[in-house]
C-alpha cells in the first residue's frame, strides 16, 4: 500500500556514485570540555554588611533568582535572606504571586 516512492534513474545513478567513492576520513572538532561549575553557598550572608545592604538598594525589582545569582547563593537560601530583610524592613514586599516573591529597597 504505502511505502517510500521509487527513485528515478538520475537519482539511482548518484546513490551509487556516492557509495563507490571511499569515505573522506572526518575531521575531529576539539571540543571545550564541560563548562566549569561553581558551588553556590549555603550559608546566609551577614545581613548586617553594609557592602550586601548597598547592592540590594541598588537592585530595582529583587526577586530570589536576581538575589541568589548576585550573591552566588542557593535559591531557598536567597528567598530565606530576602524574608528576613522584610522583617527588619530593609525591602518591602512590591507584588509577586504564591511561586515568586517580588520585594523593593526601602527608601532610606
Amino acid at each position: 500500500m504505502g511505502g517510500a516512492k521509487k527513485k528515478g534513474l538520475s537519482q539511482m545513478e548518484k546513490e551509487q556514485a556516492t557509495q563507490n567513492k571511499p569515505a573522506a576520513p572526518a575531521k575531529k572538532k576539539e571540543k571545550a570540555g564541560p563548562a566549569e561549575k561553581r558551588q553556590k553557598g549555603i550559608d546566609m550572608p551577614n545581613l548586617d554588611d553594609q557592602k550586601l545592604l548597598g547592592e540590594i538598594k541598588r537592585i530595582g525589582a529583587l526577586t530570589p533568582f536576581t538575589v541568589s545569582s548576585q550573591f552566588n547563593i542557593r535559591l531557598g537560601t536567597a528567598k530565606d535572606l530576602l524574608e528576613e530583610l522584610a522583617r527588619r524592613k530593609v525591602v518591602e514586599p512590591a507584588g509577586g504571586n504564591a511561586r515568586v516573591r517580588l520585594y523593593r529597597a526601602v527608601a532610606a
